[in-house]
This record gives C-alpha cells, structure tokens and sequence, in this order.
C-alpha cells in the first residue's frame, strides 16, 4: 500500500512541477515577444531615418567621407572612410582615381585628389594631403579648391565632428555652379593665361631626354618618346601597362617627394641601349601627382671623374716636391700637406689629421718653437690671419723666416683659387749659407784681382763681362765708368782698339769667349805689340761652368830685360869661346917649349953630356921639377877649359878602388917622407868593382893628396879611404893640418883659387867637375887649426850621359 501511495505522490508532484515550468515559460516566452516587438519597431525607425538620410546624401551633389575616430593617419597609406553620396557623384569623383585599387573607391579618390594643386580661401596654395594631415593631427578645419585635369574644380571641406572627421567633397560641375564663379573665375582665369599650352606638351614630348609624370599613387601615367625609348617601350600605353620605370630609385626619389612635397634629385647611373650612362633625375611635385625629367650628365660625370683624377694626381704630386706645402681654406681649416711639411716642422700627423685652424697650427709651431721669434706675438699673428680678407690680386712677395734652430725657410704665400691660402715653404738654409760663401768668395777674389799687377777679366758664355780688376782699366787707358758688369765684349773691344787696331784678334778673342766648340774653348797664349810700343802676353782659359777668363800682362820691361840678358850671355859666351880658344892656343904654345926644357934637362941628368957635377945637379932638378908642375898646370888648365866647354867625356870602366888608392900612396909616398907626413890606408880589398874614369879617379885623388900635403905640417897624418854601401862608393882624404878659414871654405873648389902653396888653384875645382860628370857629389868638412876632410860620393854605375860615344852604345843596345 505505502509503495502504491509514494508512487501516486511522485506522479502527482511531477504533474504539479510540468504545469509550473509550462506556466514560467508562457510568461517568459509574452516577455521576450513583447521585447523584441519593441527592438522591431526601433529598427523600423532607425531604418526609416538611415532611409531618409540616405535620400538626403543621395540628392547631395558630392560625396562625404567620414572616419569614426581622429586617429594619426599614417604618412604613407589612408585609412579606410566611410562614404556617403549619390552614385553620380561617386562615378564623378572616381574620374580622379586614375588606374589605383576601383576595390576601395574612397582611398583610390583621395590618392587621386591629394596631391592636385589647390586654394584655400585666402589664396594660400596647399594640397589635400597636407590639410587633411593637420585636421586629423590637429583638428583644424579647412575649405579648398582643389584645381583638377581638364579645368575641372573641387570644392573640399573638412570638418571635426566630435571624435569623428568629415570630408565633404564636390565637383562644382556636378553643382551646376557657373564656372564665372567668383573661386572658380579667378583659378581659370590663372589657367588660361598660360600660353599655347598645347605645343608645351608637344615640345615636352619630343624633347630628347626623358620626362614622365607620376600620379599620386606613383603609378606611371604618362611619358615622352624618349623616355619610352630609353626603358625600350613599344608605345605610352605598354609603358604604362606595364608600369616600366627608368631606374627602381626613381621610385624611391618620387615617393620622397609626395613625402616632403619638396623636389628631389639623384644622379643614377643607367643603362642604355647597352651603354651605361649617368643621368641627373629630377623630382618635382605638380598637380595630382609627381612629375620627372632625367638629364644625361655622362660627359659632366665623365669630367668629375677626371677631375677628380686630376686633383689626386696633383695632390700626388705635391705630396712628391721636396719643398714643403699646405693649403687653409676661406675658414682658415687645413686641408691639404704633403710629406715635406710634415717634415720640415716635425708635426704630429695624428693632430694634422684634426683639420687644425692656420691661428692654431701657429700657436702649435710657437710652443715648440719652429716659427721666428716674434716680440709681439699676437700682432705678428693677426697679420698671418689678415692674409685670408686681403687676398691679393698679385703674388704676395716671398718671406725669409729665421727660425730658432738656425734653419732659414722662404716662405712663398699664394691665394688659393678655391679660396684660402696656399703656402710653399723651401729651406734655403744650405742655399742661403752657400750664397754668403760665394758672396765672400767673389768678394775675395775680387780683392785679390785688384792686386794682381796682370789685366784680368771675366766673361760669361754670352759674351758679357762678370768680373775684372782695376789693372785691366789702367793697362787699356779706361775710365772706371768705361767698364760696367754685364757690358758685351764687342763694346770693350771697340774701346781698346784705339791701342791695339787688330780686327782678326779681336775676332778671335770674342770667338774664343762665346763659341762652345770645342776647338775654340782651349787653352791658348800670345804675345801682341800695341801702337804705344808697349808688348803684352796674354792669355785665354776657358771656365768650367761656361765663362772664359782673359789675362794680358805688360812685359815691355821684362822684354828690353830680356834683350839685356841675351847681350849679355852672347858677350859672355863669346868671352868663353874667346878664352877656350886662347887657352888651346897658349898651351899649344906653352907645351912645345916646355917639352923641349924636360927632354933637354932629362938628357943632361942622363950624362948624354957628359957627368954632372953637383954644381949643376941641383940646377937640372929644379929644371925637372918645375917643367913637371907645369905640365901639370896645363894638363889641368885643359881639363878645366874641357869641362867649361863640355867636351870633356868620360872613359868608364870597371876600376878596382884599393887598387887606385895603393897606387896613388905610391905616387906620393915620396914626398910624403920628404915632408915627414904620415899616411894611412884604410880600405877594403874587397870592396868590389866600380864604374869609372879610372885616370880621372886618379887625378882626384891625387890632387886631394897633394892639397893634404900642402897644408899638413911635418909630423901630421893624412888618410885616405873607401868604402861601400848600396849602390854607392864613398872615397875620402882627411888631414890634420892647419884647415880652412869659414870665408873662404864656400870658394876653395872654385877656380883659380890658391892657397898656401901657390898653385894655379885647378886642383880641386877639377875634383869637383870629374865627380859631377860620374853623377856623385863632393862634400867638404873643416875646423881651423884641426884640419880638413873631403869626401867623394860616387855611383857604383857611373852615369853615362857624359860617356864616350863608344861607351853609350852597346848601353843604349842593352838597354832595348
């Protein structure tokens, strides 16, 4: 029962609960019918007022753009408006659109309407971009007329309505406004004073470089034959199809261009008709879009390059001159040095590198001191500075600066023909310290001219006087005026004639002076005799460097000198012929006589006469005796006047010196005893061999023996030796006697001069004329009261010169 009860009371509360749900949901179901009754009919009205306002912007002649919010609109690209108007205006305004995106018309107009030339009302020229940049930025509004292809005008206004921004756009032909419209008749009035516009265009299309014109969304729209011609186009519309452009920066350049609504360029290279070219291209911005020229500056280009090569290679060169160089600017900045001006003042290159000012590169010298000391530095200073205003027409002159390490510059300064100053330092240290020598050195010779006694001048290779000397003035009778440096030869020639009328010499002498050959340029002396009767040598010596110097000398005494000498020594030698021949003759004359006294005096010692007695013994030896010094006096009174004459010629042979002493002892060994002297020997047997005269070497000997004899007191000692050494003999004779007074030791080898004994006086000059002729010498040592030495040098191979002819030739054979 209870299981039957609880399943009757489920049954009944789920009845219960299904008639309570069926109930909420008719109430609910009433609430949403009557809800959306209530949506309907609002829908109804907002349609009918969308309905009317749609009929109310489609009777509007133009077209309203409406962005819902004031955002930055992009710089690029449009943001996407609503748009509201009649179809007929839409058709209108797409006429503007070009060939942009027809998908979004509102974007398309705008692109097509923002970059056309336009008017606000107080005749400010401007463009619907830019306005619409400012009201969307800024909330400014505006009203245009925007001045469209075909004499078409727009009127455009903007407005900010709350958060939202409207544009309202009309054609005022779509207006039926009357072009006499006061706007509209002052913008086509500014149209239509443009002359002939019609062959404009035609010109613009056969111009033979390249133009084309952009709209406002960069596409190509238009272009002249060459411009077709230059991107191989078949005619304007494949261009235009296919969008060719010149080169992909144009693109870029254009763009820029509506960016900045300011005209760019680039110059670009392209490639032509297989030729690359660089063309200048213009961008402009004109109504409605973009318009371009490209003008061929290959050849300008071509130039640049040159000179650019040519301002590098001049740089080069510079950078090579050993003089040092440096350019400043108008605004006094360096801008150019070569290698050498950063030597000569020893500058840092990284500071150069700074692009210093001229005032500071010299405070940079000053602080190191390699500029001249100045006093009053900065005075100095604002003077270098002042160059750059004064800039001279001419060449400012050189400068000597004396810097502090004893250098000396010249410093050259030159306007710059791109402005500021080109300065040339050269270091004439060397230069100027060898001019001060020359200087010197021309001073000195100079002055060592004037005190020459000879005429000297010095001409220079084109004939001009340089230098000469006061000398040459008074030898030619010239004033000093007659004489200037520089003057030509033929001038001083003509003024010398007067004492010298000779027209071949002076012909020479200028010859000599001015012609470069080289037979003319010799060394050459003469002698002239000028109208006063004066006699002159001179001379002509060609100059390293070109010049030629000429010297006359005035030896008019020396000749009559000359002349006096040459009497004389013809007197003097017929004097010695003279004597020689009376010498010859007199001893001829003496001999005979002589020889008769001996042979008469040698026949009575012998007893041919019968016995002497000695009454008559005495007599006949001093008869022997003195017939024996005579013949000896005359044997040397020969020999001497031989020698005089030079026929005196030597008998060379290989003689034994020990021998020839131990024979001349022999000779005198006798009167030696007679006189109680000594005599010593003292030389070795084996001295060697010796070419000489050997009677000649005798006779020397024996009058050195006889001379030691004469003056060698009884009990005294004489000796008498030789030695060897090299190539040398050394023969001496030396006494203790009484010696030689110091006057006359310088004349005892002179002729004729006698001493103690009485003698003729030959002795011994005749033993220094036969050491001569063997080429040796003779030296003489005395001290009074001690005795004499005298001393024989002789070749061990005696000179041949005054030989035999017998004894030169097989010398002569030998020797080739």
């Amino acid at each position: 029962m209870s299981a039957q009860t609880a399943s009757i009371i489920v049954t009944l509360g789920a009845v219960f609960f299904a008639i309570a749900v069926t109930l909420w949901a008719l109430r609910l179901t009433r609430g949403i019918r009557e809800a959306n009754l209530g949506w309907r009919r609002r829908a109804e009205e907002l349609e009918s007022k969308l309905n009317h306002a749609d009929s109310i912007f489609a009777a509007h002649p133009g077209l309203v753009l409406v962005w819902p919010d004031a955002a930055d609109e992009s710089e690029d690209e449009w943001s996407i408006p609503r748009i509201y108007g009649s179809q007929v205006a839409l058709g209108s305004m797409l006429k503007f659109a070009g060939r942009s995106n027809r998908a979004e018309p509102a974007r398309a107009i705008l692109e097509g309407l923002a970059d056309y030339e336009a008017r606000d009302a107080s005749g400010v020229e401007t463009t619907l971009r830019e306005r619409l940049k400012t009201l969307h930025a800024l909330g400014e509004p505006f009203s245009l007329t925007i001045i469209g292809p075909n004499g078409h005008f727009l009127e455009a206004d903007g407005r900010a309505a709350g958060v939202q921004i409207v544009l309202w756009l009309a054609d005022s032909t779509i207006k039926c406004l009357e072009e006499s419209g006061a706007r509209g008749r002052l913008e086509e009035l500014r149209h239509t004073i443009a002359k002939d516009p019609v062959a404009f265009i035609d010109m613009l299309s056969k111009a033979p470089l390249p133009a084309w014109r952009l709209s406002s969304g960069l596409k190509l729209d238009w272009a002249n034959t060459a411009y077709l011609r230059a991107v191989e186009a078949r005619d304007l519309d494949d261009a235009i199809e296919r969008q060719l452009v010149l080169d992909p920066q144009t693109s870029t350049l254009a763009r820029e261009v509506v960016k900045t609504s300011a005209m760019q360029h680039l110059v670009q290279a392209v490639v032509i008709d297989g030729k690359r070219q660089h063309y200048d291209i213009i961008c402009f911005p004109v109504s409605g879009g973009v318009a371009c020229l490209a003008h061929d500056v290959s050849e300008a280009e071509a130039l640049r390059e040159n000179m650019s090569l040519q301002a590098r290679a001049h740089d080069e060169t510079l950078n090579h001159l050993a003089d040092a160089v440096v350019i400043f600017s108008s605004q006094q900045k360096l801008i150019f040095h070569n290698t050498a001006f950063l030597t000569l003042f020893g500058l840092d290159e990284n500071w150069l590198e700074t692009k210093p000012t001229h005032g500071n590169w010299l405070d940079y010298l000053r602080e190191r001191r390699r500029i001249p000391e100045q006093a009053k530095f900065q005075e100095w200073k604002q003077a270098e500075l002042a160059h750059y205003a004064d800039r001279p027409d001419v060449e400012a002159p050189d400068e000597l600066w004396h810097l502090p390490d004893g250098r000396i510059l010249r410093t050259t300064r030159l306007a710059h023909p791109l402005g500021g100053l080109l300065f040339i330092f050269e270091d004439m240290t060397d230069q100027v310290n060898l001019k001060a020598r020359f200087t010197t050195l021309i001073n000195v010779q100079k002055a060592t001219l004037d005190k020459l006694t000879e005429a000297v001048a010095v001409f220079g290779a084109d004939g001009r006087i340089r230098l000469h000397n006061a000398a040459l003035e008074a030898l030619w009778r010239l004033g000093p005026k007659d004489i200037a440096e520089g003057e030509p030869f033929d001038v001083i020639a003509q003024k010398c004639r007067s004492l010298f009328p000779n027209e071949k010499y002076w012909s020479e002498m200028k010859a000599r002076i001015t012609d470069p050959g080289g037979e003319m340029r010799v060394h050459k002396t003469g002698e002239i005799k000028r109208s006063d009767g004066s006699v002159l040598t001179w001379l002509s010596h060609p100059l390293p460097d070109g010049a030629s110097v000429v010297a006359w000398s005035d030896v008019t005494d020396s000749k009559n000198v000359e002349k006096s000498l040459q009497d004389r020594a013809a007197a003097i030698q017929a004097a010695a012929d003279l004597k020689s021949h009376f010498v010859e003759h007199v001893s001829y004359q003496v001999r005979a006589p002589l020889t008769t006294i001996s042979g008469y005096a040698d026949l009575l010692e012998s007893g041919y006469a019968g016995p002497l007695g000695d009454k008559l013994k005495g007599p006949i030896d001093a008869i022997q005796s003195a017939s024996a010094q005579l013949a000896t006096m005359l044997e040397n009174i020969l020999d001497v006047a031989a020698v005089e004459a030079g026929t005196l010629a030597l008998d060379l042979n290989d003689v034994d010196p020990f021998a020839i002493i131990e024979g001349m002892v022999a000779l005198v060994q006798t009167r030696a005893e007679q006189t109680r002297v000594h005599i010593k020997v003292d030389c070795p047997e084996d001295i060697g061999m010796l070419r000489a005269d050997g009677p000649r070497l005798k006779q020397v000997l024996y009058n050195l023996m006889r001379n030691a004899l004469t003056y060698t007191e009884a009990g005294g000692t004489i000796h008498i030796g030789a030695a060897a050494k090299e190539d040398m003999v050394r023969f001496w004779v030396f006494d203790d006697g009484i010696g030689i007074d110091e006057e006359k030791r310088a004349s005892v080898f002179e002729e004729f001069e006698s001493g103690k004994g009485g003698g003729a006086g030959l002795g011994l000059a005749l033993v220094r004329s036969f050491i001569d002729l063997h080429g040796g010498l003779v030296r003489l040592e005395s001290t009074k009261g001690k005795g004499t030495k005298v001393t024989c040098l002789l070749p061990r191979n005696a000179s041949v010169e005054n030989a035999t002819p017998e004894l030169e030739l097989p010398e002569l054979a030998q020797t080739s």
